[in-house]
């Protein structure tokens, strides 16, 4: 279905031609109308569905630019995603010059403060943030008309029913709430029972919950065989853009460092990190002069990134809803994706609880030998040599390569070049990654073989715990894997 269908103005349609968008996603296409006619809904959606722009165009359409007021409210799980809620909001609003703001926790309260003395229409926030701004008058969403309680579920794990609870009965009874979820918990059912109207529930189902656009991999390893059998896959499969998950903000770091030792351009991002520091890795990830994003389930949770070609599930998540929103960040749009799963011997059981979820048979892939590695970054070195001889710019270094070739060997020249634009084996890099203590069996669990959830009920806990395709050469490619190393990895 077309946006043009959906009853939306022409200056919302305006900003999302502008945006790249065409047709509707299956929750847009049921929500959005809905939404505008002011029916409450309750939407169960993976990350990557388009479920922002399902609640954000029908309240942009709403709010009334006239209104000084906060009109509607956004709570958001996390940091990221309340930012990347508020970035994608105000592009979709740019042409209605609706007023939208962010608050969230480990940023300047102050700051914040100023920018809330602005008036906006549409606020956007975490729970724990927007709690403190209540508390000291600096938010009044007293004349709220549509609230939105976005990843629910994912709010629930974290400890913040009871904040989530407090902020709503803040609100005027009065009001449109959009509540969306990738689960449906029975607390998160309680909250549509109690403070929602007559619900209309949008469902993505089960079948959709992956796509076929992502060829899903699993390699059985032992722990201390993955990392070095990773970093073989990455130079074999030469992906454009890779996000790892790791189970623990350590494993994090560990996996970031490794990495970088070992001559890849990689970042790790967790709850630790300052929120400057995130920003700034994000920023690099998104504008292609990062390779490699390690992250946590926490950290990555609603990073809306276009471009992702490779997941790499180094840890087997926990809980299999965790699985689908990882792959979830790549084969976008109409683009293929891979996602690869490390799996120990003992936790086979975890696999299997993931294909019944998603409906989807993962094929096992064989770890590549060290020579097929070499070749594969040989075979990326071709690509780029392409690139370079093709460049105009290479001209002007001809006297100079007349007077090489009268030196050296043409051979000894391009295998001078080839070994600048490769790696040594990155196995002779020793990396050491600490154990994670191993899942728990599902047969001794004494549930009847149920997943565990592990769903942490307090905000301390989620605090303290933590394909084949061609490289695009950006023109830092030359200096990627050069010896030289130390330029790559500055902020």
């Amino acid at each position: 279905m077309y946006f043009s269908e959906l009853g939306l103005s022409n200056k919302l349609l305006k900003a999302i031609k502008r945006s790249g968008y065409e047709e509707a996603t299956p929750i847009q296409a049921e929500t959005i109308p809905m939404v505008l006619e002011g029916q409450d809904v309750i939407g169960q959606a993976q990350t990557g569905t388009g479920k922002t722009a399902a609640f954000g165009l029908p309240i942009i359409e709403h709010v009334d630019i006239d209104n000084p007021a906060i009109q509607a409210l956004i709570i958001s799980p996390t940091r990221e995603l309340a930012i990347q809620t508020e970035e994608e909001l105000f592009r979709l609003g740019k042409e209605k010059r609706v007023k939208i703001q962010v608050v969230y926790g480990g940023a300047d309260i102050r700051r914040q403060i100023r920018s809330l003395e602005k008036n906006p229409q549409i606020l956007v926030g975490t729970p724990g943030r927007l709690r403190d701004h209540l508390r000291r008058g600096t938010v009044d969403i007293s004349r709220v008309k549509t609230l939105v309680l976005d990843e629910a579920d994912e709010m629930l794990k974290m400890g913040f029913l009871e904040d989530i609870e407090d902020i709503i009965k803040q609100t005027p009874s009065e009001r449109q709430t959009l509540l969306f979820s990738a689960t449906m918990p029975p607390e998160i059912k309680r909250i549509g029972v109690q403070f929602m109207h007559d619900p209309q529930t949008v469902k993505i189902k089960a079948k959709e919950l992956t796509t076929d656009l992502v060829d899903q991999y699993y390699v059985r390893a032992k722990d201390y065989e993955k990392f070095d059998i990773m970093t073989r896959l990455i130079d074999v499969q030469d992906p454009d853009l890779t996000i790892v998950f790791g189970r623990t903000k350590r494993r994090v770091d560990e996996l970031s460092r490794g990495l970088i030792a070992r001559g890849y351009n990689a970042a790790g991002i967790h709850g630790d990190l300052t929120q400057d520091r995130r920003s700034k890795i994000m920023r690099r990830f998104k504008e292609g002069q990062l390779d490699i994003l390690v992250a946590t389930d926490v950290a990555a949770r609603g990073l809306d990134i276009s471009g992702v070609t490779h997941v790499y599930n180094y840890d087997i998540p926990s809980d299999p809803d965790s699985y689908v929103h990882r792959i979830g960040r790549t084969g976008r749009a109409g683009h293929h994706g891979v996602s690869l799963t490390f799996v120990t011997p003992n936790e086979m059981d975890y696999l299997h609880e993931i294909e019944k979820l998603t409906r989807v048979r993962m094929l096992p892939m064989k770890p590549p030998t060290e020579e097929e590695a070499f070749r594969g970054q040989v075979a990326s070195a071709y690509n780029d040599i392409d690139t370079l001889v093709a460049d105009p710019a290479t001209n002007r270094y001809q006297e100079d390569a007349a007077k090489l070739l009268e030196k050296y060997d043409a051979i000894e020249l391009v295998s001078a070049l080839l070994n600048d634009l490769t790696k040594d084996d990155a196995s002779q890099v020793p990396v050491k990654i600490t154990p994670e203590r191993p899942l728990p069996s599902r047969k001794r669990n004494g549930r009847g073989g149920n997943y565990r959830r592990g769903r942490g009920n307090s905000r301390r806990n989620y605090h303290r715990n933590g394909g084949d395709g061609h490289r695009r050469f950006n023109g830092d490619r030359k200096r990627r894997f050069s010896k030289n190393r130390n330029r790559r990895h500055e902020d």
